[in-house]
């Protein structure tokens, strides 16, 4: 018999998108990293500091989390990246064996304009901490998420404010190019060289399998949009590409004629991850224009006020008087913790007594819910029937909604 082939087995590169199915727009694949697959479309929890508020690796592994988002302004901040690498990394930081990711902690420094300066250098900021001020460019943010490890590292970009002129995006647009570039040359330096200066990182091996993402600006701007994209994609062979600055103030038709703007102008083959978005009709919305990948602090920030969202009733605030004796669960189409253990009048007390075990179920059943509408969107369309489901969901959620 024949060999069917001879030779070394192919190298699988670290990272890799593979796009399995298309129904319009909205796609399914698997974003493949060292620390495992994601599956997509797939929300990201947010561990800012290092933790999804109020619950354990464990906890975020068995809501179905694939890959979780932590906080590079914070963790710079306390307790430092230097410590976090001393004791092993982000992902033995953490306890997390899944995939990372790290934004560039920008969004941070700029929605601090009472306290930072920006220039075409960086962004000097002052710590809401403690006062000390300190100064973010693109070589220092490399430097810290290439010594935090997370598997997906963001680059610095400016992120100019929802609703601003023509000129202010453009500008944004153009000191984003100029420090993606300082970026990319830091990043790849620190790939061949290591960092002298942390001898865990000085051996090659040592180093941490990583990839940079851009980001794509432009505000609502169609124009800007495109050339900005295009830009970006000329300078490197991106394993994948994160959209910026929308979810930050403009009006929701604005945004999804955005993402209409640069679903033709993005590679089919690499994931797009549309950055702080993260309510449930939005990331409908959103996969059916053809993004990837997406995290928001809302479950779990919603959560602590007692607010969870459900299938059958939409949004529901479980400080009101009529579940007060309310057996039934919170939501009785889902697989979670508290759903399968605890009535609605149980979670009202703990809400209304600001129990900590309140936040804790409520989060748990947020970010469940939302991996969920993923899960759901996956397999929609992989049959070909996510348009229709999605639309019929989204008439039934936003009419309970109110």
């Amino acid at each position: 018999m024949t060999a069917l082939h001879a030779g070394p087995e192919p190298v699988t590169p670290p990272f890799s998108y593979q796009l399995k199915r298309t129904e319009g727009s909205a796609r399914t694949g698997i974003f493949h990293t060292p620390h495992g697959p994601v599956e997509t479309p797939a929300f990201m929890p947010v561990g800012t500091l290092g933790a999804v508020k109020t619950l354990s690796p464990l906890e975020v592994e068995e809501v179905g989390s694939s890959m979780i988002l932590a906080n590079t302004y914070h963790l710079f901040l306390r307790p430092g990246h230097l410590l976090v690498r001393e004791l092993g990394g982000l992902h033995a930081f953490m306890r997390w064996d899944g995939p990372l990711l790290t934004d560039s902690g920008g969004f941070q420094v700029f929605s601090l304009a009472h306290m930072n300066r920006i220039t075409d250098e960086g962004a000097e900021f002052q710590s809401h901490i403690d006062g000390s001020r300190h100064l973010f460019t693109p070589e220092s943010v490399m430097e810290i998420q290439r010594v935090l490890g997370a598997d997906v590292i963001m680059a610095f970009d400016e992120c100019p404010p929802g609703g601003c002129d023509r000129a202010t995006a453009q500008q944004a647009n153009e000191r984003t190019l100029l420090w993606l570039q300082r970026c990319l040359d830091r990043f790849d330096g620190i790939g061949r060289e290591g960092l002298p200066d942390v001898p865990a990182l000085a051996e090659p091996e040592a180093v941490p399998r990583q990839t940079l993402f851009p980001v794509l600006q432009g505000n609502v701007y169609p124009d800007l949009r495109r050339e900005h994209a295009r830009q970006i994609q000329s300078m490197a062979d991106w394993d994948g590409l994160a959209i910026g600055g929308l979810s930050v103030g403009e009006e929701k038709p604005r945004m999804w004629a955005t993402l209409e703007v640069l679903d033709p102008e993005l590679p089919r083959d690499r994931p797009r991850y549309l950055m702080g978005v993260g309510y449930p009709d939005d990331l409908l919305e959103a996969i059916a224009r053809g993004c990837d990948l997406f995290d928001c602090v809302a479950p779990t920030r919603n959560a602590r006020h007692g607010t969870a969202w459900t299938w059958p009733e939409g949004q529901v605030n479980l400080k009101a008087a009529r579940f007060k004796r309310d057996a039934g669960p919170l939501d009785p189409d889902c697989d979670c913790y508290g759903c399968r253990n605890f009535d609605r009048a149980y979670l009202r007390h703990m809400v209304v007594a600001g129990e900590a075990f309140a936040h804790r179920l409520i989060s748990m059943h947020n970010i469940r819910f939302l991996i969920r509408l993923a899960e759901e969107s996956r397999r929609r369309i992989q049959e070909g029937s996510f348009r229709s489901w999605s639309r019929e969901w989204l008439e039934r959620y936003r009419a309970a909604r109110g």
